[in-house]
């Protein structure tokens, strides 16, 4: 894992560096830092969060590396899953999550949320529900949420970019 960690933190501090992120955001460890405080975020042995420290980038440069809907820190992200695992052995490849800001942690409690109220609207009434405006990457997440479910289960409909996630009964 911590060789996992440093690839994961040299291959960001690049990204964001040619990206043209100020230096000052970088500090003696780096721009990148393994995250702490998800409590809220199950864990998975197999994955790295990486957090971008913000304290020296503007509101505009954070709002640029997360972009409309997430897609900028999703893209980082996919180019981390990626790019991280070329030419790696299975069992040594690894998972990256880049967190920006909090952004991860509030996008998962509002997909949780989100997927809550799906959940209870389909056991009333027995009627799929459809969830629209998801990423690729969010609706693998609700996929997994589900997936040890007993008495629901979630598909994907549609072609990108109008693909959603149906909730409905097994």
């Amino acid at each position: 894992m911590e060789n996992q960690v440093a690839r994961g933190k040299e291959w960001l501090d690049k990204v964001l560096a040619l990206m043209g992120m100020p230096a000052t955001a970088i500090s003696k460890a780096g721009a990148v830092a393994i995250a702490e405080g998800f409590e809220t975020i199950p864990e998975d042995l197999n994955s790295c969060w990486l957090n971008i420290e913000v304290k020296n980038l503007s509101p505009e440069q954070s709002q640029l590396l997360i972009g409309e809907k997430g897609a900028n820190i999703d893209a980082i992200q996919y180019l981390a899953n990626t790019l991280l695992n070329i030419n790696r052995e299975p069992e040594d490849q690894g998972s990256y999550t880049i967190e920006l800001d909090g952004y991860r942690v509030k996008r998962y409690q509002e997909l949780t949320a989100l997927l809550e109220n799906a959940s209870a609207q389909v056991r009333q009434t027995g009627q799929e529900v459809e969830i629209s405006d998801l990423s690729s990457a969010e609706r693998r997440q609700m996929h997994s949420f589900l997936q040890n479910s007993e008495d629901l289960t979630t598909e994907s409909r549609g072609q990108e970019p109008h693909r959603k996630l149906i909730v409905r009964l097994r």
